[in-house]
Parts: C-alpha cells; sequence; structure tokens
C-alpha cells in the first residue's frame, strides 16, 4: 500500500502541534512545512545538516534544504503520497530535538 498522505482528522491533531509549539510552516502552494534554523557560524549549522543527513538516510527519508552561512532552511514533504505523511512529522520532531539540544 505505500506511505499514506495525513487525512484531515490527522492533520488536525498530529500537524497542529509542529505548527503551534514548533515554528514550522505549511509552505504556500504545496502539502509540505518548513523552518529555518540558525546557527552560531557555518560549522554549527553544518554540523547539524550532517547530523540530520545521518538520520534521514537511516529512516529513508530525506528533506529538502537550503542553506547560506549560519542559516538552514528545512522543508519537509513525501514525494511518495505527494503530501505530508507521518514521517514527515517523525523526521521535524527529530530535528526539533537536535536543535534544541544542540544548538545556541
Amino acid at each position: 500500500m505505500g506511505i499514506q498522505k495525513l487525512t484531515g482528522e490527522e492533520r488536525n491533531s498530529l500537524l497542529s502541534p509542529l505548527l503551534d509549539k514548533s515554528s514550522w510552516e505549511i509552505v504556500q502552494d504545496r502539502d509540505a512545512v518548513k523552518k529555518t534554523f540558525t546557527f552560531k557560524d557555518f560549522n554549527e549549522a553544518f554540523g547539524f545538516m550532517t547530523r540530520v543527513a545521518l538520520r534521514a538516510d537511516k529512516v529513508d527519508h530525506h528533506p529538502e534544504w537550503f542553506n547560506v552561512y549560519n542559516r538552514v532552511e528545512i522543508t519537509l514533504t513525501t514525494h511518495e503520497c505527494q503530501g505530508l505523511s507521518q514521517r514527515d512529522l517523525n523526521l521535524a520532531k527529530f530535528i526539533d530535538n537536535l536543535y534544541n539540544t544542540s544548538a545556541k
């Protein structure tokens, strides 16, 4: 059956905390979420990206991202189902936890 896109009910119950408490935003004209992370310098930003990349590879779910100096913008969506899935929520939680324990 493959990966399933979040249903309306799942979006309301599971996505809301991510948007309200973690500052992720809905991407305009896409079924995706994004967030920008800021670090002390490029090395911290790149180290963060490396740790996210290792996790993403392990769970076979890869973010879209953009990096300029100390800033990393991450967009999450599931291409297989053409929208948000539980995989995106799981990876977003991992990314937030990593940032909250490593940045500053």
